[in-house]
C-alpha cells in the first residue's frame, strides 16, 4: 500500500482528533490585522493599563466593602470616584512626601555647600578610615573640593549644552511618568465603575475559548496579584521601620524623617537607594560619620528587596523562593514597576498550565485503556446471542 505524504497524514490526524484547522481564512486574517493595529495604537498605554488592572484587582475586596457602606441612593460613578481619589491619595501621598522631603534636605545641603565653598571644603575625618578606598577618596576630595572656590570654578567650566540635555531628559522622564500616573488613575476609575461586567465578559469569553479551567486560572492570577501587591506594601513598611532603627544606631540626625523617606521610596525597587545616597552626601558635607549609615541603609534595602518581597509574594503564588525572586527581578527589567507584580503572576499561571497538561498526559493512557475496554465489552455483548447462559 502506498504511503500517504506526511503533511496530509498529519492534517488527517488532526481532523480526526478534533484539532483546529491551521488554514487561515479571510476573517481570521482581518481579525488578526485589527488586533495588531489596536495593539500598535495602544502600546504607549500598556504600562498604565497594566498598573490600573493591578490596582483594581488588588483593591477590589476593599472597594466592594466600601461600596456596601455607601448610601443606597449614591450613584455607582460617585462611589467609584470617591474610592479612586482615596486610592490615589494612599498611593501617591507617601511618594510625594518623600520627594518633597528630599528636595528640602537637598536645598539645605546646597546652601551649606555654597557657604563653605569660598574657604574650601576639607574631607571629613572619617573618610580616611574607610576600608581600602579611604585614602584614595580623601585625596580625590582634597584635589577637587579642597581649594577655595573649587565648586565655583567647576561651575564656570561646566558645559551648558550637557546641562541642558540632562535637564531636557529629566523633563521628558517626568512628563512621561506624570502622563502614565494620570491615565492610570482614569483607568482605575473606569475599572471600579465597570469591573463586574468586564469580569463576567472575560470569564465567559475564556470559558468559550479555553474551557472550564479558565476560571481557575483567573482565580490563581487574582490571588497572585494581591500577594505581590501586599509584598510591596510590607517591603515599604519594613524598609521604613528598620532603616529608622539603624539610623538611630548610626547616630543620624532626624532618623525618623530619613526612615520615612527610605520606606516611602522603598516601595519602588532601587529607588530607596536614592534616599540612602542623599543621606550619605548630607552627612559627608556636614562632617558627620556616614559610613555606617550608608552600609546599614543599603543592607536594609537589600534585605527588603531580596528576602522580604519574595517571601511575602510566595504566600499567594505558591512558588519556590528562587522563582518568585526571578519573577520579580525579570518582570521589573522588562516592564518596570508593574513587572514586580506581572512577573510572579505570569510564572504562577504558567505553573498551573503546565501542571494541568502534565495531569492530562498522565491520565490519557488510563482513559484510552478504559475506552478500549468499553469497546471490547460492547462488541462481545453484541456477538453473544440473547438467552445464552
Amino acid at each position: 500500500m502506498k504511503a500517504r505524504p506526511f503533511p496530509y497524514d498529519f492534517a488527517a490526524r488532526l481532523s480526526q482528533h478534533g484539532g483546529m484547522n491551521f488554514m487561515p481564512t479571510a476573517r481570521s486574517l482581518c481579525s488578526a490585522l485589527v488586533i495588531a493595529v489596536a495593539a500598535w495604537v495602544l502600546h504607549d498605554f500598556v504600562e498604565a493599563m497594566l498598573a490600573a488592572c493591578i490596582i483594581a484587582i488588588a483593591s477590589w475586596p476593599l472597594y466592594r466593602r466600601f461600596a456596601a457602606r455607601m448610601p443606597r441612593g449614591m450613584d455607582r460613578a460617585a462611589t467609584s470616584l470617591v474610592f479612586t481619589s482615596l486610592m490615589a491619595l494612599f498611593v501617591l501621598a507617601p511618594l510625594m512626601f518623600a520627594f518633597a522631603a528630599l528636595v528640602t534636605e537637598a536645598h539645605a545641603t546646597m546652601l551649606s555647600i555654597a557657604a563653605a565653598d569660598p574657604d574650601g571644603m576639607m574631607p571629613p575625618s572619617w573618610l580616611v578610615t574607610v576600608p581600602l578606598a579611604g585614602p584614595w577618596l580623601a585625596a580625590r576630595w582634597t584635589s577637587k573640593l579642597g581649594e577655595p572656590g573649587a565648586l565655583a570654578q567647576w561651575a564656570e567650566h561646566a558645559d551648558p549644552a550637557a546641562f541642558l540635555s540632562w535637564a531636557q531628559s529629566l523633563g521628558q522622564f517626568t512628563v512621561r511618568h506624570v502622563f502614565i500616573v494620570l491615565f492610570t488613575i482614569l483607568l482605575v476609575f473606569f475599572l471600579y465603575q465597570h469591573g463586574e461586567s468586564l469580569a463576567r465578559a472575560l470569564r465567559r469569553a475564556l470559558r468559550q475559548r479555553v474551557g472550564g479551567g479558565a476560571e481557575r486560572y483567573l482565580d490563581v492570577a487574582g490571588h497572585a496579584v494581591r500577594a505581590s501587591v501586599n509584598s510591596m506594601l510590607v517591603v515599604g513598611l519594613f524598609d521604613g521601620v528598620v532603616s529608622w532603627a539603624v539610623y538611630e544606631v548610626a547616630g543620624v540626625p532626624q532618623a525618623a524623617l530619613w526612615g520615612a523617606i527610605t520606606g516611602a521610596l522603598g516601595l519602588v525597587p532601587f529607588l530607596g537607594y536614592v534616599a540612602v545616597v542623599a543621606l550619605t552626601l548630607q552627612l559627608s558635607f556636614a562632617g558627620a560619620p556616614a559610613t555606617w549609615a550608608f552600609l546599614l541603609g543599603c543592607l536594609v534595602l537589600l534585605s527588603g528587596d531580596k528576602l522580604v518581597r519574595p517571601v511575602m509574594a510566595r504566600n499567594g503564588t505558591q512558588l519556590p523562593y528562587v522563582w518568585v525572586l526571578m519573577g520579580c527581578l525579570g518582570g521589573f527589567e522588562v516592564l518596570g514597576l508593574v513587572g514586580l507584580v506581572i512577573g510572579p503572576v505570569a510564572l504562577t499561571v504558567s505553573r498551573e498550565v503546565l501542571a494541568e497538561l502534565s495531569t492530562r498526559e498522565q491520565d490519557a493512557p488510563a482513559r484510552t485503556a478504559e475506552g478500549e475496554a468499553q469497546v471490547v465489552t460492547t462488541a462481545t455483548s453484541a456477538a453473544v446471542p440473547r438467552g445464552t447462559p
